[in-house]
């Protein structure tokens, strides 16, 4: 018999901890909510366009109509399950709810909302944090803990179907939508990064500002079979950090978001807390690995709430890979004539 999310929640929580059981009621609330922005979405062109710019969040980013809507909802299912403190990639500071919560909880309400109108894959990405010895600090403070500290995160995605990816910290675990049923259903495959890859992810038309070491691990994969990698690769670029994650756990890869050399740019573009935090949980929890391209972004201490960072993650070998590029782009020997195919940094 298939088991459902709140099959799966439930005994999650019965194995003891209040901590457990407000995880469990967080992701129950936010799942239903889930199902409500899933249902506004796919009602297709409406009286007032969810994919309409409706201004700044503050950072530097557009907002558009759903990103107003998703956030006000999922505020309200955060309200509903007792967190302590709410925190959006859409608001400039986090909101108490209530001094006794268990958890903080981070969200990006609609990663890839550039892509609204054009009726590609969108989704939702979120992380729970203790609030434990914080109690009666700054809202802020909740959340500038280290990324290892979550104690679960993950993300829907709205596309051809309605899907959940989590993790509690033992594994990750895949649950899609049934409409049929009126339910989440485990997927009986968990989901699992493959350690080598021959796909990758990253917006080529920024290459001209990317660093050395970033320019050149590309045109290895590039040159393809005949070049340094003896292999071709292909490249995906969807402007929606969701998709690329559920393409990467299903059939592994490398996502590649590096800081470059264009005015704002320098140190990332995506958020520590709302975004790399919680897909790094995620990913490593999978198999996989991530980074800033050096260091392992569960490791970073968050400054401020909407700290920017470069992210690399996906097939733990290419993570890898891709930070000697970074670290050594003066001794890449894979270039080099004296080495020919095989080099110092072949793997």
């Amino acid at each position: 018999m298939a088991t459902t999310l709140e099959t799966f929640l439930g005994a999650y929580a019965s194995q003891g901890g209040d901590i457990r059981h407000a995880v469990a009621g967080t992701i129950e609330q936010l799942a239903a909510t889930a199902i409500k922005v899933r249902d506004l979405i796919s009602e297709g062109p409406l009286p007032e366009d969810l994919g309409a710019r409706r201004g700044s969040n503050g950072e530097g980013d557009d907002q558009k109509g759903l990103d107003v809507l998703a956030d006000e909802m999922f505020l309200e299912a955060c309200r509903a399950a007792g967190a302590a403190v709410y925190a959006s990639e859409e608001r400039p500071e986090p909101v108490m709810l209530r001094e006794d919560g268990l958890l903080a909880v981070a969200i990006d309400p609609v990663d890839g909302s550039s892509n609204i109108e054009t009726n590609i894959s969108i989704g939702t990405i979120f992380s729970f944090l203790p609030t434990a010895g914080l109690q009666g600090a700054e809202p802020a403070a909740y959340f500038l803990q280290p990324g290892h500290r979550q104690v679960a995160s993950g993300f829907f995605i709205y596309g051809p179907q309605l899907a959940l990816v989590v993790t509690m910290g033992s594994g990750a675990h895949l649950f899609v939508y049934s409409p049929a049923q009126r339910a989440f259903i485990q997927s009986p495959r968990a989901p699992r990064v493959p350690e080598r890859t021959q796909e990758f992810a990253i917006n080529m038309s920024n290459e001209r500002h990317w660093d050395e070491g970033i320019r050149v691990y590309i045109e290895d994969c590039l040159r393809g079979a005949e070049g340094p990698r003896e292999k071709d690769f292909n490249m995906r670029w969807v402007a929606s950090m969701v998709a690329e994650c559920y393409r990467i756990l299903n059939r592994g890869g490398v996502y590649l978001y590096p800081g470059d050399a264009r005015k704002g740019y320098r140190n990332g573009r995506l958020r520590l807390v709302y975004e790399a935090n919680p897909i790094s949980f995620l990913i490593e929890q999978a198999g996989g690995a991530a980074t800033d391209t050096l260091h392992r972004i569960l490791d970073i201490q968050p400054e401020s709430l909407h700290q920017r960072v470069p992210f690399v993650f996906g097939s733990a070998h290419e993570v890898e890979r891709v930070g000697r590029y970074v670290s050594q782009p003066a001794w890449i020997a894979e270039r080099s004539p004296l080495f020919g195919r095989r080099g110092l940094l072949r793997a």
